[in-house]
């Protein structure tokens, strides 16, 4: 494969792919080892949903149930759940170590999640979010926390106690600055204190696809009442990501981030979410394709990293067609659409469904439990 690898060239191009998957079989396989080795892979994402499939959609944990069980048979099916993951995040995050040791600590991240009923609970957030670091135990370990008005307050205090943070579900420029402002504050918090900043990293992922997938249905009834914007279809979840990457460049242009940067602070880089193709008409690598720029990450669903592997172009395109990104999004209120108001809709959808998942996952482990002891 060699150069030929789209994969590896996006990582030249400062780009680092993570995999928005985990099961236990991907690390006891060596496939993990291969996709590091052969694609320069540089992290993976997890989250109730996926935990959710690996689990109850199969008996590769049911063996670690049954130890668990003997080892505490009063273990709540939430305790149970996290010492699943747990196991699972550890030997991902042993398998990405050398990335992150030769990276000096700025690759070869995992993310675990907290539980996604504390979106709304900045003291539970930042609780379970310190333990679960202490268990998991590992340098490279991100823990997931969703940018909610609650979870602005979390990033910042676990950030300042030397957590390193993935700030989830965020659909909004608005939201996103005020994500990285969290991250800013926590840093020089820290600074304050006489602690170290150089061994802290962030990523703030910010979700594409869904936001097309809101947008395009709204376009389409514009469309049916004779406005003429087809041409805008599929290209504003890209402008909306676009503007985010702007605001990250104006951000670590600036004098206050040279004073963290010259700590040895690292950027909290942006990392594309959501980034599957969910419209069937659309390129299957067009979120890959159109969001390529340095410092940032993309965390990509199993089919969209095989695509890419197999056919998609990496070129520079993030800090492109700026002027046009900022047009699109600033004819939204023309049409009467409040983009706000949809970015706020899918933050609700998205904390519902993680929550779902969460509560399907708990109610499969339940079964599965039962199963395993009758």
């Amino acid at each position: 494969m060699g150069e030929q690898n789209p994969l590896l060239r996006l990582r030249d191009l400062g780009q680092s792919v993570w995999y928005d998957y985990i099961r236990k079989d991907l690390m006891a396989s060596g496939e993990l080892d291969r996709l590091i080795r052969e694609d320069g892979l540089g992290g993976l994402t997890s989250n109730p949903a996926i935990f959710d499939k690996a689990i109850t959609g199969s008996d590769l944990y049911d063996d670690g149930i049954r130890q668990a069980l003997a080892a505490d048979p009063d273990i709540s099916t939430p305790a149970l759940f996290y010492r699943l993951a747990i196991e699972d995040l550890q030997a991902a995050a042993d398998a990405f170590r050398a990335t992150h040791d030769r990276t000096g600590g700025q690759d070869g991240f995992v993310s675990l999640e907290v539980s996604p009923d504390l979106a709304f609970d900045t003291e539970g957030t930042v609780r379970e979010a310190l333990d679960l670091a202490a268990r998991v135990d590992r340098p490279n370990l991100m823990i997931k926390v969703p940018g909610t008005l609650p979870g602005l307050a979390a990033i910042e205090q676990l950030t300042a106690r030397g957590v390193s943070v993935n700030v989830t579900l965020l659909f909004s420029v608005a939201r996103y600055e005020a994500v990285l402002e969290a991250y800013l504050k926590g840093l020089e918090a820290r600074m304050e204190q006489g602690l170290a900043v150089d061994r802290l990293a962030s990523v703030a992922s910010f979700f594409v696809s869904r936001v097309d997938t809101a947008l395009d249905d709204m376009l389409e009834e514009r469309i049916r009442e004779g406005r003429p914007v087809e041409h805008m279809q599929g290209r504003l979840a890209i402008a909306n990501a676009k503007l985010a990457y702007a605001h990250f460049l104006e951000v670590t242009q600036s004098e206050r981030w040279q004073r963290l940067k010259a700590a040895g602070a690292r950027p909290q880089r942006l990392l594309w979410a959501s980034t599957g193709t969910k419209n069937p008409t659309y390129s299957d690598v067009l979120y890959v394709e159109s969001l390529i720029g340095k410092d940032t990450v993309n965390t990509l669903p199993p089919a969209t990293y095989d695509a890419f592997r197999d056919h998609g172009h990496a070129e520079p395109t993030l800090a492109t067609d700026l002027e046009q990104s900022r047009a699109l999004i600033q004819g939204l209120p023309d049409l009467g659409i409040d983009l706000e108001s949809v970015t706020d809709r899918l933050e609700s959808e998205g904390i519902e469904a993680f929550a779902k998942a969460f509560d399907h996952l708990m109610q499969g482990l339940e079964d599965k439990r039962a199963r395993l002891t009758a």
